[in-house]
């Protein structure tokens, strides 16, 4: 079970690291295996299902992703803690944005969502 602290932490590192661009501190939140799905995906990564799986496509995307926008900040707005996931909700480069994120047992995301208005 996910609790309130560990949501709120998460949340709190999570942003902090995408702020800072530093891809190997994003990357670290993240298992081997963990699968990422966003429809920003198929235009960045000309991936058409808008899913990639493992750190390595999904570091690449992101890579692409960082240096498409070089002045990136996410702004933190609230974050939802469920039974087995936690929804960052946050003001992101093209507005509000949400994204879910699953656990493995290690307190590392095995899959995430992203959704935007």
């Amino acid at each position: 079970m996910i609790t309130k602290q560990f949501a709120t932490e998460f949340a709190i590192e999570w942003i902090d690291s995408w702020n800072s661009h530093d891809l190997e501190r994003i990357l670290s939140h993240y298992h081997q295996d963990f699968v990422m799905s966003s429809p920003k995906i198929s235009t960045i990564a000309q991936e058409s299902s808008g899913v990639l799986k493992g750190k390595e496509r999904v570091a690449a995307y992101w890579s692409k992703a960082l240096s498409l926008l070089p002045d990136l900040e996410f702004k933190h707005i609230n974050t939802f803690v469920g039974a087995d996931s936690v929804v960052i909700f946050y003001e992101g480069v093209s507005g509000p944005a949400a994204e879910v994120f699953f656990f493995n047992e290690e307190g590392l995301v095995i899959k995430a969502a992203g959704n935007y208005s």
